[in-house]
C-alpha cells in the first residue's frame, strides 16, 4: 500500500502550468479564428465556444485520470492497442473524408480521430512491453519483434488514410521509447533505416507530398514554391510582424483570411504575431517545465512500467511541440501537426489531458511531495 500513499496529492508544478496553457489557448483560438468563424458560420464565437467546451472537459479529465492507478493501464494495454487498430480500420472503411483524407469517425454530433487514440494506446502498450521484457530486450524474437509488428500495422493503416505527418510522429515516438528501453541498437538502426527509406518512397508517391518536399529543399519551379509554401510564407510574415513584444492581443493581421489553419496547425505563428518572441518563449518555457518535471517523475517512478509510461508521454509532447514549432518557423517541411493544448481541435486536447492525468498519478505514486519547492527537489537529485 505504500506505493499509493500520495494518491490524493496533485503535482501542482505540472497541473497549474498545463491548465494555464489551456486557459490561454481560449484567447489564442478566439483571436486566430474569429474572422474565419464569422465567414463560415456567421458567428465569430462559434469555434471559440466549441474550444471552450473541450477545454472544460479536458480539465475535468485531468483530475479524473489522475485518480486512476496507472498500473490499471498495464492490465488493459493489449486491449487498448487492438481497439485502436480496429478503429483505424473502421475509419478507412466508413470514416468522414476531409480534404481527400479519411481520418475522422462521426459519432452523431461528435467527431473522433482514431489516430489520436491509437497514439497513446501504443505508448501505454510499449511501456508495458518494455517493462516486462527487460531481461530479453536485446533479443530479436522477444525484445524487438513485438514492437515491429505493432509499428508496422499502425503505420500502414495511418498511411492509407493518408496521414503522413501523424505516421511519422508515431514512428518517432515508438523509436524514442525503444531507444530509452535499451532495445538492441543494431536492430533499432535497421528499423530506423527501413522507416526512413519507406517514408521517402511514400513521400514521393503523391505529387502534393513531393511538391512539399521540393519546395522545402528549394528544388522545382518557382510557382510550385509559391503555391506549396503559401502557408509557411504567411506564418513567417506573422512571426516577423510580432517582433519582440508582439502587436497586441486580438490585433493579428495574418488571421484575417491570410493564414490557413491559423487556429490549428499554425496558431503558434499567430501567438508570435500578437505576443511576440517573448510570448513564444513563455509558451515553450511551459513545455520545458513539463518535460523537466516529467523526467523527475520518471526517475522516481515506483517501477519500470511507470518509468517507461512517463517517458512515452513526455516524448509524445516533446515531438509534437518540436515538429509544430519547427514547421511554423520553416525549419521543417509543412505538415499538419497541432501544438498540444493550444491548437483548436477536440480529439487531441482530450487525449493530451488524459495523458497528463496519468502522469500526475505516476507522480503521486512516486512519492513526490507537491508541498515541497520543486527547485529543492531538483537539487536533491
Amino acid at each position: 500500500m505504500s506505493r499509493i500513499k500520495n494518491i490524493g496529492y496533485i503535482d501542482w508544478v505540472i497541473l497549474i502550468p498545463i491548465i494555464a496553457l489551456m486557459l490561454f489557448s481560449l484567447s489564442f483560438v478566439y483571436s486566430a479564428s474569429a474572422s474565419i468563424a464569422e465567414l463560415k458560420f456567421g458567428s465569430a464565437e462559434k469555434l471559440f465556444l466549441n474550444h471552450s467546451i473541450r477545454v472544460l472537459v479536458a480539465i475535468i479529465l485531468i483530475f479524473v485520470f489522475a485518480k486512476v492507478d496507472y498500473h490499471f493501464w498495464s492490465k488493459i494495454s493489449i486491449y487498448l492497442i487492438i481497439i485502436g487498430i480496429i478503429l483505424l480500420v473502421v475509419v478507412l472503411l466508413s470514416g468522414s473524408s476531409v480534404k481527400g483524407a479519411s481520418r475522422w469517425l462521426s459519432l452523431g454530433p461528435l467527431s473522433f480521430q482514431p489516430s489520436e487514440f491509437v497514439k497513446f494506446a501504443m505508448v501505454i502498450h510499449f511501456a508495458n512491453l518494455l517493462s516486462k521484457n527487460q531481461k530479453n530486450i536485446k533479443t530479436f524474437e522477444i525484445g524487438f519483434m513485438p514492437f515491429i509488428i505493432w509499428i508496422g500495422i499502425i503505420s500502414l493503416l495511418i498511411a492509407l488514410q493518408p496521414n503522413f505527418s501523424t505516421m511519422i510522429v508515431i514512428f518517432l515516438i515508438a523509436i524514442s521509447m525503444m531507444f530509452i528501453g535499451n532495445t538492441n541498437l543494431i536492430h533499432l538502426g535497421g528499423l530506423l533505416a527501413f522507416g526512413l527509406l519507406t517514408s521517402v518512397i511514400y513521400m514521393i508517391s503523391a505529387d502534393y507530398r513531393l511538391n512539399r518536399l521540393k519546395a522545402f529543399l528549394g528544388f522545382g519551379e518557382s510557382n510550385i514554391h509559391d503555391n506549396v509554401n503559401y502557408q509557411l510564407n504567411q506564418a513567417l510574415i506573422a512571426l516577423g510582424n510580432g517582433g519582440l513584444f508582439g502587436i497586441g492581443t486580438g490585433q493579428s493581421k495574418q488571421s484575417q483570411h491570410f493564414l490557413p489553419e491559423s487556429y490549428g496547425d499554425f496558431i503558434f505563428s499567430i501567438i508570435g504575431e500578437e505576443y511576440g518572441f517573448l510570448g513564444l518563449i513563455f509558451i515553450l518555457g511551459i513545455f520545458i517545465l513539463l518535460f523537466w518535471r516529467g523526467m523527475l517523475i520518471a526517475r522516481k517512478a515506483p517501477d519500470n512500467f511507470g518509468y517507461f509510461l512517463a517517458i512515452g508521454i513526455l516524448m509524445t509532447f516533446a515531438i509534437y511541440v518540436f515538429v509544430n514549432a519547427g514547421v511554423n518557423c520553416g525549419l521543417l517541411p509543412t505538415t499538419g501537426v497541432p501544438m498540444p493544448f493550444i491548437s483548436y481541435g477536440g480529439t487531441a486536447i482530450l487525449f493530451y489531458a488524459i495523458a497528463i492525468g496519468i502522469l500526475l498519478n505516476i507522480s503521486a505514486q512516486a512519492g513526490i511531495n507537491p508541498k515541497n519547492d520543486f527547485l529543492q527537489e531538483s537539487n536533491e537529485q
